[in-house]
């Protein structure tokens, strides 16, 4: 049997991430099974483990699963574009795929976005991370010159857990690093922004494959850039079609 149309699509970028599958599906399903017809995308962003072939073995056993492959690496940002653009679902929920983002707060983000009319994203917020105290350090610093300059409100804007409306994203801009600044960037489009805290946990297994160095140097640039749309943005006209 076909699963029924989507009203939600959980997107999850992985490159390398073969022994965090099996885990992170089952927590995926555990927290919304019931509550909502939903699809799980993942997108292999080119992977060289058995991430795919993992993969493979859920979807035979489970049927609102989807795979996306990536021939080669095109980052985190590449890969959360290229399942939205894929999902079915009105709102689209993200999450990283090794392990650290508890799906048990998939609900309380997407229902945010489900009962605000005026929400376009609901962003997870951290609480006790378990990185490095190097890349923790990193983060901090990272956000205070983004909320300095950028004015978004949000003190963590590097957490995997979030949720938006599909139509919201497809308004933004793409460049590389996109995923960092989107409560900047929906707000810009006029839409009100909820946080919801969230416990970080370690990873199940593995090592990180994404945003080492790029939350402080390499952002630098995207930062501006960011700053230079917000500026340039003009307000959106009321329309209305005049009929003959």
């Amino acid at each position: 049997m076909s699963s029924p149309q989507p009203s939600v699509s959980i997107v999850v970028p992985v490159r390398n991430e073969a022994d965090n599958i099996a885990p992170l599906i089952e927590e995926i399903t555990a927290a919304l099974d019931g509550r909502w017809a939903y699809e799980i995308i993942y997108v292999n962003d080119g992977s060289t483990d058995a991430t795919g072939e993992r993969l493979a073995a859920v979807m035979a056993q489970r049927d609102n699963v989807r795979q996306l492959r990536h021939a080669k690496s095109g980052g985190q940002s590449a890969a959360v574009r290229s399942g939205v653009r894929a999902a079915r679902g009105t709102i689209v929920a993200t999450l990283d795929g090794d392990g650290q983002n508890n799906p048990a707060f998939l609900p309380d983000l997407i229902a945010a976005v489900e009962k605000g009319a005026d929400v376009g994203l609901a962003a997870g917020q951290r609480v006790g991370r378990k990185d490095t105290g190097f890349k923790k350090f990193q983060s901090r610093v990272a956000n205070k010159v983004r909320n300095a300059i950028l004015h978004d409100g949000t003190r963590d804007t590097g957490c995997g857990l979030k949720a938006f409306r599909r139509e919201v994203f497809l308004m933004m801009p793409y460049f590389d690093g996109l995923h960092r600044f989107l409560p900047a960037l929906v707000r810009r489009e006029g839409f009100d922004i909820a946080y919801v805290d969230v416990i970080d946990r370690p990873r199940h297994s593995g090592v990180s494959n994404y945003g080492f160095f790029d939350r402080l140097w390499i952002g630098i640039m995207d930062l501006a850039g960011v700053w230079w749309l917000i500026r340039r943005k003009k307000p959106t006209p009321d329309v209305t079609e005049v009929k003959a």
